[in-house]
């Protein structure tokens, strides 16, 4: 019944909203309303009320807004072409949480969907729901209509429930967050609000907004807050600058009470500084001359020479590393060569294996036909591209897509007969010293902190598929501080225990509920003078048969524990399926971050199952035991553009209960990684990753050790290898 009410609820509001603003013809696929300013919640809209606009697809940002009643964060992703979500931290003064004075500091989850596309007479639709994962202090949901009434100004206007509607719901004091407010969903009664901009040039926009919100919390025992002075007015005013192609400031007012400033950063994968990059252009294939003028080469009587695979391996090998590849060995015979590679430069393997096909045109005698293209990862083989030497040179700068359908994929073998290691590939050492800069950036109590220092990292490949590496940090200045865990008593849960008390107390060593302190006790880790080992391990690499690859990693795994890891993976070229299973035993590391360990041992484990989309998405579900004992399941999406960025977002259920795992309920977040050369068109494999998590507990906490198999292979398989294809010939 409650189902069937609701229906009927959405029906009441969403048509004659519809009905009024306009109707038409056309179906949902017509184009997306795009957004030209950002509300103060993260998501295209007006000041504090939602529009139906949405963002280009794969937009991701942040913005900063300060005012008198909130100073909000938020990081936003356009998700797909209609779908955008929203991960906001926001203090909120003039609220009592129980854990201090005077303000709260609230993490919060939106996500909204446009259902209709602008189209004729019809507007642009979209519902939402706002802080649906939190405690509710923004808690809200709604349906928005936004129409172009001319090219400059837009007008909408939608029903909103919760805060929308100006009726906070009520906050459970004794709620610790993170699970779904289903049950509040469009409930407690739904009022107007309305927005218009203009667009005043390329650089100014105008908003007048009507909205319903209060700016009051309410709680569970009956206690009311109010947000700062309550409006005098149900209007807000604004005014926003657009700085550039990816940044904007504003200024706003907040119903005749108050003004709030705004800054916001929006960045779109698909327009990068230097879309076509910076790398010199490739050699040219080079055309075989006909056989009259070469009567030997095409003979293949060259092959019966013991000196020419020498020399030619040479020379390809020193061409290829011009190109940033690395000749790892190669198999020639009078019609068919295989050259195994290692991709160091390209971000995209279709790169790598397109200029390594120019380059075989040019080395090798004319009677070799047949080209094997074998990718490499860590000394183990991960794909075979097979071409047609006559389709590379008959195909050469054409559409990238024709030399595809040219191409044959398939597994790589571990060994193939004929192989020859290329000389001074092994032992191989390389050292690097940067700079490195740790943020804070969800800390409820100590707002953005950072620490900066320099750190020294160190690899040395014995031989192929044994590794050794090595880092070795030290901080120059910052105010990331050692700290204890937090006492976690009700009533005092702002409060910290100090280092000492921590180190001399075993007791610590779990939380009040039994738990192990596995992750709630980081801050240890930090704030060390002296010199840290984050990493020292010897890893090897090795693949038994065609689809399976296997690693075992020793030694100091991560800069809390220590131990071996081991992992297997099914992953087939051509499948979009793979499976892996996963085995550690570890011991917590001493909190100097040496070669210390602390009494606490566990042995962890997952099995994996990992699925690759169309559009670049990945799907990843982790089985398993955890670091703290606790047994349970992860859900990872992730999606991925040709060019290489890849956002995802994950959760983490186990067997702990929500009191058990504390504020939060349970584990989430959301993962990124840019890559070097999208900002500077410099052709490099490095990235600039991180994991944006609201808190750090220990339930369903995984061991962060590097070199995990799925991304080390998958780049040269089927689906991210075809994705970047349209680079083969860059």
């Amino acid at each position: 019944m409650r189902r069937s009410r609701l229906i009927r609820q959405l029906m009441a509001t969403a048509l004659p909203i519809t009905l009024v603003m306009g109707s038409g013809s056309g179906t949902a696929t017509a184009d997306p309303l795009l957004g030209r300013t950002m509300s103060t919640y993260g998501l295209p809209g007006g000041i504090d009320t939602p529009t139906a606009e949405t963002l280009p697809d794969g937009t991701l940002g942040a913005t900063l807004s300060w005012s008198d009643y909130a100073r909000r964060g938020n990081v936003f992703f356009q998700a797909l072409p209609g779908l955008t979500g929203v991960l906001r931290y926001a203090r909120v003064d003039g609220i009592n949480d129980y854990r201090r004075e005077g303000f709260i500091s609230d993490r919060s989850l939106d996500l909204r969907y446009q259902v209709l596309g602008e189209d004729g007479w019809r507007p642009a639709v979209a519902i939402g729901v706002q802080d649906f994962l939190g405690t509710g202090v923004y808690s809200g949901e709604y349906i928005v209509a936004t129409r172009s009434v001319t090219p400059s100004v837009r007008v909408s206007a939608g029903l909103g429930w919760g805060v929308l509607a100006g009726k906070p719901r009520v906050i459970d004091i004794n709620d610790n967050g993170g699970t779904a407010n289903v049950d509040q969903l469009f409930s407690g009664g739904a009022k107007p609000f309305g927005s218009v901009s203009w667009q005043v040039n390329d650089k100014l926009n105008l908003v007048a907004e009507y909205s319903q919100d209060r700016y009051l919390a309410r709680y569970s025992n009956g206690a009311e807050f109010q947000q700062g002075e309550e409006p005098g007015s149900r209007l807000n005013l604004a005014a926003n600058y657009q700085i550039g192609r990816n940044y904007s400031a504003g200024i706003y007012a907040i119903g005749g009470e108050t003004i709030g400033a705004q800054v916001t950063v929006a960045l779109n994968p698909r327009e990068a500084a230097y879309p076509s990059g910076l790398e010199k252009a490739p050699a040219p294939v080079r055309p075989r001359p006909s056989p009259a003028a070469d009567p030997d080469g095409w003979s293949g009587a060259w092959s019966q020479d013991p000196t020419a695979q020498p020399a030619i391996q040479k020379a390809l090998g020193d061409a290829m590393a011009k190109e940033g590849q690395r000749l790892e060995s190669m198999a020639l015979s009078a019609t068919r060569a295989e050259v195994r590679l290692r991709n160091l430069r390209y971000i995209n393997q279709a790169e790598a294996i397109g200029r390594t096909a120019r380059l075989m045109t040019r080395a090798l005698p004319p009677s070799v036909e047949t080209f094997v293209i074998t990718s490499t990862t860590d000394g183990m083989p991960t794909s075979s591209v097979t071409l047609r030497r006559s389709d590379v040179e008959r195909l050469e700068n054409t559409d990238a897509a024709r030399i595809a359908a040219a191409a044959s994929l398939t597994d790589a073998a571990p060994g193939a007969p004929g192989l020859v290691a290329t000389d001074g590939i092994y032992p191989r050492f390389r050292w690097s010293v940067k700079p490195y800069l740790d943020l804070g950036i969800f800390s409820a109590e100590d707002g953005l902190t950072h620490e900066v220092g320099a750190e020294a990292h160190a690899s040395y490949e014995i031989m192929p598929g044994l590794v050794a590496t090595g880092a070795l940090r030290q901080r120059a200045f910052g105010d990331i501080g050692q700290r204890g865990p937090a006492i976690g008593l009700p009533g005092t849960r702002g409060e910290y225990y100090t280092p000492e008390e921590y180190e001399a107390d075993p007791s610590l060593e779990t939380t009040p509920e039994g738990v192990p302190r596995v992750r709630s006790d980081t801050r240890m880790y930090t704030g060390n003078s002296s010199p840290v080992i984050p990493e020292a391990t010897l890893a090897w690499y090795a693949k038994p048969t065609s689809t399976v690859y296997t690693r075992v990693t020793v030694g100091l795994l991560e800069r809390s524990f220590g131990g071996v890891s081991t992992e297997a993976l099914w992953k087939p070229a051509n499948s979009q399926l793979a499976f892996g299973a996963e085995v550690n035993r570890v011991r917590k590391r001493d909190f100097d971050q040496l070669f210390d360990f602390r009494d606490y041992e566990v042995t962890t484990g997952h099995v994996s199952a990992y699925y690759e989309f169309t559009e670049g998405f990945t799907a990843q579900l982790d089985l398993g035991k955890y670091l703290a004992g606790d047994v349970g399941a992860t859900v990872t999406l992730a999606r991925e553009f040709a060019n290489g960025w890849q956002v995802g977002a994950y959760a983490t259920k186990t067997d702990l209960s929500a009191d058990e795992f504390g504020e939060g309920s349970f584990d989430k977040g959301i993962t990124l990684s840019i890559p070097i050369g999208w900002a500077t068109g410099q052709a490099s494999r490095d990235r600039v990753s991180t994991n944006l998590r609201s808190l750090s507990r220990d339930g369903g906490a995984r061991l962060n050790v590097n070199g995990r198999l799925y991304d080390r292979v998958r780049d040269s398989h089927t689906v991210d290898l075809y994705k970047g294809w349209g680079r083969f010939w860059r």
